[in-house]
């Protein structure tokens, strides 16, 4: 059983911490990265010594918005059901800094909201480029030093000096704005012990039914496949940097729930949940042809060429069907 850390253990862990990242991040993925917020999480619970695989059951109930597919992201009441942690939204009433300090020394982990212009495990993205809006889970903050420990996208990374003034907003530029709004930020607390063994397979099997029963009630890429001519156009019409976004928010996040969808799945059935492999399969191809269709949109708009993708469609819905029905007779 996991113990619970006490806090004065649970900073001097973090600052010397060796993370290696969960094997949902490692091997031969489609989608590397999905989310911040997912994949954070799942070095997050990692890095407490959990598996974050039983907390996969709520990908079963991603959606078609109209322009783009649910981001996906673990339910904070499955978290505390599984693991006995819980997520309170944290008051930011002075300094992020001093609020930062305060709980990390408690042994919590803070969730905030940042620049990604100043995280340095982003170099080949936003790193002293961009200014992206991203969630980081930071465990560790020595003021002294200027340095701080942060849970990020696949991994654990640090940063010190001028990063950290930028994280805090303690840089020259950041004086005198007194409208600056201050970010989100919650706090991962440990409050009772987590489920083990068979307890744990059996809770997240309750999950599984739960949010089985709020799948939707019509396939979402047919959905999708409804809308897409129009998307089409757009992306046509507004070239490659619109890609990027859209892409994100609409082949990624299907393709990547439904990746993290077929790992629960293949996991469940190792806990002696009977899944039948075949119902993993079709949702790993989800994950496989978003990827597909994302590839031949990229050759069609470098060409100026209009791609229906019926073919993807087709694919795409037959494997959420293929997935989601038999999955739902299964555990009814």
């Amino acid at each position: 059983m996991n113990a619970p850390i006490v806090p004065e253990a649970a900073q001097a862990h973090a600052a010397s911490r060796e993370h290696v990242p969960h094997a949902l991040h490692q091997g031969e993925r489609v989608w590397v990265e999905t989310n911040c917020y997912v994949d954070l999480w799942i070095e997050l619970l990692h890095g407490m010594g959990f598996d974050p695989r039983p907390a996969l059951a709520f990908t079963v109930t991603q959606d078609f918005e109209g322009d783009q597919f649910t981001f996906f992201k673990f339910p904070l009441e499955d978290i505390e059901h599984l693991y006995g942690t819980q997520v309170t939204e944290l008051a930011i009433y002075d300094s992020l800094e001093d609020r930062v300090l305060a709980q990390t020394q408690r042994g919590h982990t803070v969730l905030v909201e940042v620049d990604g212009f100043y995280l340095p495990n982003t170099r080949a993205t936003s790193y002293r480029r961009e200014h992206p809006k991203t969630t980081v889970g930071i465990d560790f903050i020595d003021p002294a030093t200027r340095r701080l420990g942060y849970f990020h996208n696949t991994g654990y990374h640090r940063l010190d000096g001028e990063d950290y003034d930028g994280v805090f907003r303690k840089l020259p530029q950041f004086e005198g704005q007194a409208d600056l709004l201050f970010p989100y930020v919650e706090f991962a607390k440990r409050v009772r012990a987590p489920l083990e063994g068979e307890a744990l397979a059996q809770g997240s099997a309750h999950l599984l039914r739960g949010h089985l029963a709020r799948r939707p009630r019509r396939n979402p890429v047919t959905e999708w496949r409804a809308a897409f001519p129009a998307q089409l156009d757009m992306l046509l019409e507004r070239g490659e940097r619109f890609f990027h976004p859209y892409s994100f928010n609409l082949m990624r996040q299907l393709g990547a729930n439904f990746e993290f969808l077929s790992k629960y799945l293949l996991w469940l059935n190792a806990q002696g949940v009977a899944v039948p492999e075949t119902i993993a399969a079709s949702a790993q191809k989800v994950a496989s042809e978003a990827m597909v269709m994302q590839f031949r949109l990229v050759r069609a708009m470098a060409r100026n060429r209009r791609d229906t993708c019926d073919d993807c469609f087709d694919v795409l819905e037959a494997g959420y069907e293929n997935t989601l029905e038999p999955l739902a007779a299964l555990m009814a």
